[in-house]
C-alpha cells in the first residue's frame, strides 16, 4: 500500500507498532515491508515515539526523536490502520481512534468486534436469514472438563471438520480433522491461539470470495465481482498460500461463474456486510455447493492487501485500479 497510494494526493506518515506495543515513526520504504517468506517484515524499536494529538484539539500529530527533540508531523486527516488480527482488526484500534477523535478507515468498533469472534459473527448472520456453516463453540474449561461430551457434539456435526480459533486471524491455528483420531490434536492447536474454538463442519463446496465497500453517503453497499480460490495441491487457504505465495492455491478473479451466480454472490455479500454493520470494507468469504446454495465462511474488516491477496485483485477486475482502491477507503474515511 505504501508503494501503490497516490503520492500527488496524499503525504504519507508511516507509523509502525512494535511488538512490544510502541508507536514508532518509521521509514517511507516499501521494501522494507515487502513480504518474505523466509523472514516476515517487523518494526523495530528505532528510539522514536509517536505523540498522539489529545481529543478535543488539533489533530497534530508529532513524533519525539531518539535525542528527545519533539518534531511535528502536521496535521492528520485520517488514519488507514494496515493492521490484522488482535488489537487490530477487533475494534481495539478503533476505539482509541475513536477516543482521540481521528478519522480512520475502515471497520468501526462494533463490526470489526463482531467479525473478530467467529461464534458472533454467526449469531449477527444466522439473525439475518443468511446461511452458515453449522457448528459448535467450544471453551478451553468445557474442554478440559467434558472433552467426551465435545467429542459426541462434534460427532454430531459430522466429520470432516475445520478447528478454528475463534478470534484470530490469516488461518493462525486453523486445523482440519477428517475424523475423531485427529480433532484432539486440532484442537491443541487452536486452543493454543484462544481459549474460545469453533469447530465448523466442513462444506462442500466452491470457494469464493467477494470485496465489499461501503457506499457513498446513503448509497447502498458495494460489492466487487467474485473471485475463487482454487486448491490444487494445499488442504485449505492457510497462512502461507494467503501471504507468502505458497503453492497449492491459486486465485482466480473473476471467477467462472453463471450471470445468476455472480449476482446472488454479490448480493449475498453485501447483505452479509450489512448484517454486521459494516463500515468501510471487507471482504466475504463464501461456499457455492454442489446444490447452488450459498454459504457465509466469513467476513474480514481488514483483508489482505498484498499483490497477491483477492481483495485488491477483485476490485481490479471489477474496474478499480489498486491506487483508485486506497483513494477510494480513505475518502469514505474523510466522509
Amino acid at each position: 500500500m505504501l508503494g501503490a497510494i497516490d503520492r500527488e494526493r496524499y503525504r504519507v506518515i508511516p507509523v509502525g507498532i512494535t511488538r512490544d506495543g510502541v508507536f514508532v515513526l518509521e521509514e517511507d520504504d516499501p521494501a522494507r515491508f515487502r513480504l518474505d517468506a523466509d523472514k516476515l517484515p517487523e518494526v523495530v524499536d528505532n528510539g522514536t515515539r509517536i505523540l498522539w494529538p489529545m481529543p478535543g484539539g488539533p489533530r497534530e500529530l508529532r513524533v519525539e526523536r531518539a535525542g528527545g527533540e519533539i518534531e511535528s508531523l502536521g496535521e492528520v486527516d485520517v488514519v488507514l490502520p494496515i493492521l490484522h488480527g488482535l488489537h487490530g482488526e477487533d475494534g481495539t484500534m478503533q476505539g482509541f481512534l475513536d477516543i482521540l477523535e481521528v478519522p480512520y478507515a475502515g471497520g468501526g468498533i462494533l463490526d470489526s468486534a463482531i467479525c473478530m469472534d467467529k461464534h458472533f459473527m454467526k449469531v449477527a448472520l444466522e439473525a439475518d436469514g443468511i446461511a452458515v456453516a453449522p457448528s459448535v463453540t467450544v471453551r478451553a474449561r468445557r474442554w478440559r472438563d467434558e472433552a467426551d461430551a465435545v467429542r459426541s457434539d462434534v460427532e454430531a456435526l459430522g466429520y470432516p471438520v475445520f478447528v478454528k480459533p475463534a478470534r484470530a486471524g490469516s488461518s493462525v491455528g486453523v486445523s482440519k480433522a477428517h475424523d475423531a483420531t485427529e480433532l484432539d490434536e486440532a484442537m491443541r492447536i487452536a486452543l493454543a491461539e484462544d481459549d474460545k474454538v469453533l469447530v465448523e463442519r466442513a462444506i462442500s463446496g466452491r470457494e469464493i470470495e467477494v470485496a465489499v465497500l461501503q457506499g457513498r453517503g446513503d448509497e447502498p453497499t458495494r460489492a466487487s465481482l467474485p473471485g475463487e480460490i482454487v486448491l490444487t495441491t494445499r488442504e485449505f487457504y492457510d497462512f502461507e498460500g494467503k501471504y507468502l505465495g505458497g503453492d497449492g492455491a491459486d486465485v482466480v478473479c473473476p471467477a467462472d461463474l453463471t450471470d445468476d451466480e455472480i449476482a446472488r454472490i454479490r448480493e449475498i455479500g453485501a447483505r452479509a456486510f450489512d448484517a454486521v454493520d459494516g463500515r468501510g470494507l471487507a471482504r466475504v468469504d463464501v461456499f457455492l455447493t454442489d446444490d447452488g446454495e450459498i454459504v457465509v465462511n466469513e467476513l474480514n474488516t481488514m483483508p489482505g492487501f498484498t499483490p497477491i491477496s483477492m481483495y485488491p485483485k477483485c476490485w481490479v477486475a471489477t474496474g478499480l485500479s489498486y491506487a483508485d482502491l486506497i483513494t477510494e477507503l480513505i475518502e469514505l474515511a474523510r466522509a
